[in-house]
């Protein structure tokens, strides 16, 4: 694979925004092109090959996770749809809480809130230095505590939680583990049977370089039946495509939560995006992202101008990096990068870049020679 021709992007654009909204490989857009194509000359004529193509996808993305079977994989339209899937499939009573951190991204958080309706409480740890943050969560839990639900890479931070020590205290409590790993799909290997995770999610068009309009939602195949159905359709029973059956059954697998006609034109895209990690492996993958993370923290650390607003530790080499400036506000720092293209996000305490594997070091040097200068 040419990276460099993979990811033909506008010269003058510096590009560290991938914790946000991903450009797509060029593949990608040849795939949703020939697609379009499709539809203009032949229409459906090659559904059956649309099918072929979601089925590669969901091996990919069995591959993605390490799950056990594509039966364990669902395809959603976003990380917050996933999200609630499990939130109001869940028996819930009174007195029930779930545990989190304060720091989540507003899906994470808000769909936990709209269960004070049922008297769930929401626990937040809020960290401080005093412990790991592992352990401030473990201490929130208790015998009352039915989820933990923690983004395994924070997103303004780029903190990276120890989800297999999280995982291994729910698995031995009977407490069910839920994972929004967004910030760390197409970034790090990832194992749901290694962190004991029941269920995953993910949109596509963060590090996957994939479309927004279409998730990976994976659900332990152990914990299937304990999700109630809140949207029934034609795609989510067992005899798919059998449309003159008068007695149905829910599907075994996941395709259970896919109530309604699939995302094509997202499943073509976020299947040729995914073949860029199949390529490459993700040993290559993580190699490029530190490397990249470790410029961006020597280029702060040189810096006379710019701080640091989280604790620097090792867990920050997950493609996120956020600094401030001493004498710009956050906003008008922004507003200045903005100016002078360089895309990047205001988030959290201060500014995050994130740039992916194959963006180039000397991309990462300008932008920090163009903040020196301001």
């Amino acid at each position: 694979m040419n990276i460099t021709e993979e990811f033909p992007q506008d010269q003058d654009l510096i590009y560290l925004n991938h914790a946000a909204v991903s450009p797509w490989p060029k593949r990608t857009t040849d795939a949703v092109s020939q697609f379009a194509h499709q539809n203009m000359t032949i229409g459906a004529s090659n559904y059956p090959q649309w099918m072929t193509v979601e089925d590669q996808l969901r091996e990919k993305l069995k591959w993605l996770v390490n799950a056990d079977s594509t039966d364990e994989i669902a395809l959603l339209k976003n990380t917050s749809e996933a999200l609630s899937v499990v939130a109001y499939g869940l028996d819930w009573k009174s007195g029930d809480n779930i545990v989190s951190c304060a720091d989540e991204f507003p899906s994470n958080r808000i769909v936990w809130e709209s269960l004070s309706q049922y008297g769930v409480a929401l626990k937040l740890a809020d960290f401080d230095d005093s412990k790991s943050p592992e352990d401030q969560l473990i201490e929130l839990m208790d015998e009352n505590t039915r989820l933990l639900t923690v983004s395994s890479v924070q997103y303004a931070s780029g903190l990276v939680l120890d989800i297999n020590k999280l995982g291994n205290y729910c698995h031995a409590n009977d407490i069910l583990f839920c994972v929004d790993a967004i910030q760390s799909l197409g970034v790090q290997k990832f194992d749901v049977n290694e962190c004991h995770a029941d269920f995953v999610m993910a949109d596509g068009h963060k590090w996957m370089l994939g479309p927004e309009g279409i998730a990976v939602f994976y659900c332990k195949q152990s914990v299937l039946d304990r999700l109630h159905l809140n949207q029934y359709g034609w795609h989510m029973i067992e005899k798919l495509g059998d449309f003159s059956q008068q007695e149905w059954s829910v599907a075994k697998s996941a395709r259970r939560f896919e109530c309604g006609s699939p995302n094509m034109l997202g499943i073509h895209a976020l299947n040729a995006s995914l073949s860029v990690f199949t390529e490459l492996g993700f040993d290559f993958v993580e190699a490029k992202i530190k490397e990249n993370a470790q410029t961006m923290l020597d280029h702060v650390a040189q810096s006379s101008q710019l701080e640091l607003p989280y604790p620097p530790n090792d867990r920050l080499a997950t493609g996120i990096l956020n600094f401030t400036h001493k004498r710009l506000e956050n906003a008008e720092l922004f507003k200045q990068l903005t100016e002078r293209k360089i895309i990047c996000a205001q988030r959290g305490l201060g500014i995050r870049f994130s740039p992916h594997f194959y963006t180039p070091r000397e991309t990462i040097d300008k932008a920090f020679e163009v903040i020196n200068s301001l």
